[in-house]
């Protein structure tokens, strides 16, 4: 979809992934040659820009506003047909641990969402913006009314950083980790199943400087407890590179605490900056 009347364009990462040459075609018949500002497959949202005048664009709505049951209606042109638009409700929010991209925080909605919709535009019934179309689950691979959005609060703050940087900007420890399941708990003698342990330190990281090591089990970040590695993940990228971030937790059946700064997180290997 148009995002302002400058020409910038927002898609999935997937749908322009790997071409040589982007064409964009508007309703009216006119079409131009696009060029890619800049992607971020983490969250599956590519920036794009043609130079045409007399743009329509689209305003954006509060997708962090929206609840289950919020009629909403999908835009895309499936199967090569032309424009089409469904309708259908919000069936969830904050849908993760999906496997379709690194940072997930889907909008669930049973608007038929089919093949040739990526990209394209879900909005309310106001016809703002709440959601780029991205993926479906299906046995078919057709629309059986489970389909995914990216929220426009997630794509607006990927497309800023794009705009400025020419790429997303994201916290980084350098630590693998694996979440603290029910029989992990219980061989460490946890109360509740939460948190991470980890099971990797990148030697000369930031978490490596910090002083943290293989085994130390993370309750929480910043004073905030966290539920699973997609949490702490999440709050990890989104502490700025330099910032100091505070872990706490258990080390050898002992409480401990230790403050480390993020670095920048690695670009995906498919990608650079500008």
């Amino acid at each position: 979809m148009i995002i302002s009347k400058q020409g910038y364009i927002i898609t999935n990462n997937h749908v322009i992934a790997g071409a040589d040459e982007i064409q964009v075609a508007l309703t009216d018949g006119r079409q131009a040659a696009a060029e890619v500002i800049g992607s971020d497959p983490e969250t599956d949202v590519a920036v794009l820009k043609i130079s045409l005048d007399n743009l329509p664009s689209i305003t954006f709505g509060q997708s962090d506003s929206l609840r289950v049951g919020d009629v909403v209606l999908a835009i895309g042109n499936p199967f090569g047909v032309g424009q089409t638009v469904t309708q259908g409700i919000v069936s969830a929010t904050e849908r993760s641990h999906l496997g379709i991209s690194t940072f997930e925080n889907f909008i669930q909605t049973d608007a038929a969402i089919n093949p040739g919709n990526s990209g394209g535009a879900l909005i309310n019934a106001a016809g703002e913006l709440v959601g780029i179309n991205t993926a479906i689950y299906s046995r078919s691979g057709g629309s059986q009314g489970v389909g995914f959005a990216i929220p426009a609060s997630l794509v607006k703050s990927v497309m800023k950083q794009i705009l400025e940087f020419g790429h997303t900007v994201r916290g980084w420890l350098g630590i693998e980790i694996q979440t603290i399941n029910p029989a992990l708990a219980e061989s460490f003698g946890l109360k509740e199943s939460r948190g991470i342990i980890i099971a990797g330190v990148m030697p000369k990281g930031p978490a490596d400087h910090a002083g943290l090591k293989t085994g130390d089990i993370i309750l929480q970040i910043n004073g905030q407890a966290i539920i699973d590695g997609t949490d702490a993940l999440n709050r990890i990228a989104q502490t700025p590179p330099g910032e100091a971030i505070t872990l706490n937790g258990i080390r050898q059946g002992k409480p401990f605490a230790i403050t480390a700064h993020t670095s920048s997180r690695p670009l995906p290997q498919n990608r650079a900056p500008r």
